[in-house]
């Protein structure tokens, strides 16, 4: 389904852990990394097809995160003319985009890249939050600096911890490590 310019009506998902770092799928049998996304299907909203690309794609549900923002209007991007298919050259440009920014309330062991039988992803990592613009792929960096940019102002607090420290909350054992390191890469078998 294609809009009258050519450009295809597609949701981004930018997930969040609690440390406001980001999820980043490497997409399968490729070294290319991105955000989870897709296409919106004719009679979808945007946030119903947010919701099943992020189980598609991730393997969460709607009670695995919570919905912080979204953009305002359609991001756009045009794909080159050599990653279109013959076929569809001539009338698809690219995509336009709704993103959504989304809080995980779950714990990681939630994420199955392997919820789909057809799976878009093969590993994933956390990244801090602007990382993303540094590593996706030329033709979608500037969607991306837009769509990060524009959701930014909606990230979560994130509770200082050494005020926590001089609270005297590390003695009582209130205060909680996270084991994860927002560097390792995690394959699904």
């Amino acid at each position: 389904m294609l809009d009258r310019d050519g450009f295809r009506p597609n949701v981004g998902i930018i997930l969040l852990n609690q440390k406001n770092q980001v999820f980043w799928g490497k997409r399968i049998r490729t070294h290319s990394w991105q955000f989870p996304q897709g296409g919106i299907d004719r009679g979808e909203t945007p946030e119903q097809a947010m919701y099943r690309e992020l189980h598609e794609e991730v393997g969460l549900q709607a009670e695995h995160v919570r919905v912080v923002a979204r953009t305002r209007d359609w991001l756009r991007y045009e794909v080159p003319d050599r990653y279109i298919r013959k076929d569809a050259r001539g009338h698809y440009k690219g995509q336009k985009q709704i993103w959504f920014l989304l809080q995980m309330v779950a714990a990681d062991h939630a994420l199955n890249l392997r919820a789909s039988t057809h799976p878009e992803f093969d590993a994933w990592r956390w990244n801090n939050y602007w990382v993303p613009l540094e590593s996706v792929v030329e033709f979608k960096r500037g969607v991306y600096e837009m769509a990060l940019t524009e959701l930014a102002r909606y990230l979560p607090r994130q509770e200082n911890k050494s005020r926590f420290l001089r609270q005297g909350a590390h003695s009582t054992g209130q205060l909680r490590h996270d084991d994860n390191d927002a560097d390792s890469e995690v394959s699904e078998p």
